[in-house]
């Protein structure tokens, strides 16, 4: 493995998922504020390795196993935390959708890539825009605290059910990719 910037980003993202989880436990009354901080932090080395890694040339088959390992932990951590701080169905029912989602979409693309055709279900705009509106609703639910007069937590619930939404929707993409791929191959 090597030890490139991008790669070195996404240890840092999983070095970053007990310090959440451990901010979160503290009973301070900043706690949410520096759990929300790591989170977005978090959030933003998830797209900066991406970029870093096209952008200079040093994406790696180890990197790409890594980066969506991390990041589904890391959001499955904070997922988890804003339901355990909030235990009702009203938080239950996207954290659900969305942790179930990407463990079925992680399974559906391993069993593609052994098939040879993992490119059939390749990250889309739906997922990106997905992953953006989840990890700035996450932030928010995590904060719980206004924002220049902005109520953080409903607002951040509003946007995890329209992330929660897109999540469905790309997985029913995702899903029909693999389809077409799977006809092709059976018909070639």
């Amino acid at each position: 493995m090597e030890m490139t910037l991008p790669n070195i980003l996404t240890w840092l993202r999983i070095v970053m998922i007990p310090v959440l989880g451990l901010l979160f436990l503290l009973p301070a009354p900043w706690s949410n504020g520096a759990a929300a901080f790591v989170f977005a932090l978090a959030s933003v080395t998830d797209w900066l390795d991406g970029f870093l890694a096209r952008r200079w040339n040093q994406a790696s088959p180890f990197g790409a196993f890594l980066d969506p390992v991390a990041d589904k932990l890391i959001v499955a951590i904070a997922l988890i935390i804003v339901l355990v701080e909030s235990p009702t169905a009203l938080v239950a029912i996207p954290v659900a959708v969305i942790i179930g989602r990407e463990i079925a979409v992680s399974a559906l693309r391993e069993w593609m890539a052994e098939l040879g055709h993992r490119a059939s279900v390749a990250v889309g705009m739906t997922g990106k825009v997905k992953t953006a509106l989840q990890m700035i609703a996450i932030v928010f639910l995590l904060y719980r605290h206004q924002i220049e007069g902005i109520p953080t937590w409903p607002v951040g619930l509003v946007m995890l059910y329209a992330a929660a939404g897109l999540t469905l929707y790309s997985m029913v993409l995702y899903l029909s990719a693999a389809l077409r791929t799977l006809d092709r191959v059976e018909q070639g």
